[in-house]
């Protein structure tokens, strides 16, 4: 299910108000200031450091091989 959808269900739940999802987003972006997030495509723990010394030490003794 849909975040919007279940907002909706929410507040539908506490207020009994039905609201359609445009509305949600509505109440969501205008009335509340909230923003459209999307989930960065690197992990926030990256050691970019350790990642250099692997491919430099260790990725070229994988290439070989046995």
């Amino acid at each position: 299910m849909r975040t919007l959808e279940r907002v909706g269900m929410v507040v539908e739940r506490v207020t009994g108000v039905v609201l359609s999802r445009a509305s949600v987003w509505r109440l969501l972006t205008g009335r509340l200031g909230w923003s459209l997030q999307r989930p960065e495509r690197r992990a926030g723990q990256r050691d970019e450091s350790e990642i250099a010394r692997w491919i430099e030490h260790e990725w070229p003794q994988i290439k070989k091989g046995p």
